[in-house]
């Protein structure tokens, strides 16, 4: 039933801001009911959990959901509804409704991530390095249960709902690529869930103002130069460098932040040497960094790049951010 009720929990939340659907009070009070009497057929909910399940046993990375976006509009191809393939690389636009305005888009993001699945179970990744960790598996079948549902009661609609199937979401920027697309001008409004397993079954949280950051991530390389462990002073260690760096990195949000703005930066990539005593050449350090304004992240970005070059005037610093 899981699968079903988020569903349902996407209309609600479109019932609530301006959805082109019937402003008669008699048909709106049994939209909610119609929808979620609809979800809970054992037919549909056996439907979305296959086609979840499938998804997560074939997991495809950022722009390269190809699979994924054939089944998805093999999905709609089956249900009746319109739809407009390629968009930014790999993504679908599907259209219920008029085709008039009102325009009210559902939002999901397709792409998985390059991690190995460790647990056993029946529909576990078939992919090496490859897997739905972030529940982009869900949100697809979420966005399908949506249309079927839409287009059941596509009747009832004054106005159109476009379905978005978004890639790239994990570091890609699909987001920027279906707005550079232009998918987005005409829209009234934009809704979307992520799943949280935190939450029970059946439950929606969310808050005003923004509720999710904003990120983007840097990678420095950081050389000097290499020598044996007994004779530091005859080399230009790196390690000590980026040591340095890291540090400092901490102070950005410590020290430079607004304490009552949310900022993170983190990083989660040290690589570099391969022996107890030898200094090697050179080292990479990475991670990511996180805020919920612009501004913010505009900020933290120039920040970082300056961090890790007034750090390492005696080493030569390669940086690339985004």
């Amino acid at each position: 039933m899981a699968y079903s009720e988020w569903v349902l929990w996407i209309f609600i939340l479109c019932l609530f801001g301006p959805t082109p659907i019937s402003s008669e009070s008699s048909l709106s009070s049994k939209i909610p009911t119609n929808f979620l009497s609809f979800a809970r057929k054992q037919e549909v909910v056996d439907w979305l959990v296959g086609v979840r399940r499938k998804i997560h046993e074939n997991p495809e990375l950022g722009f390269e959901e190809v699979e994924t976006s054939k089944l998805v509009r093999a999905e709609l191809d089956k249900m009746g509804i319109p739809y407009k393939y390629p968009v930014a690389v790999t993504g679908v636009l599907g259209f219920v409704g008029t085709g008039e305005p009102p325009f009210v888009a559902i939002r999901a993001d397709m792409d998985a991530l390059a991690m190995q699945e460790m647990v056993e179970w029946e529909h576990k990744s078939k992919i090496p390095g490859k897997m739905h960790a972030c529940g982009h598996d869900s949100h697809v079948a979420m966005l399908l249960g949506a249309a079927k549902i839409l287009q059941e009661h596509r009747e009832e609609l004054q106005g159109t709902i476009i379905l978005v199937f978004q890639p790239a979401e994990e570091g890609g920027g699909g987001a920027k690529k279906i707005l550079d697309a232009g998918v987005l001008e005409n829209v009234n409004a934009i809704f979307g869930l992520h799943i949280a397993p935190d939450l029970p079954i059946g439950e929606v949280a969310s808050r005003s103002g923004p509720l999710l950051a904003g990120s983007g991530f840097f990678e420095a390389v950081i050389s000097g130069k290499g020598g044996h462990a007994a004779i530091p002073q005859h080399s230009i260690d790196p390690i000590l460098a980026a040591s340095n760096v890291i540090v400092s990195l901490q102070h950005l949000v410590s020290r430079e932040a607004d304490p009552l703005e949310s900022q993170v930066v983190t990083v989660a990539k040290f690589q570099g040497g391969g022996a107890f005593n030898v200094i090697p050449d050179s080292v990479t350090i990475g991670g990511t960094f996180r805020a919920f304004s612009k501004e913010s992240i505009m900020q933290l970005k120039q920040r970082i790049e300056e961090v890790q070059q007034s750090k390492n005037s005696y080493c030569r610093t390669e940086t690339k951010s985004a």
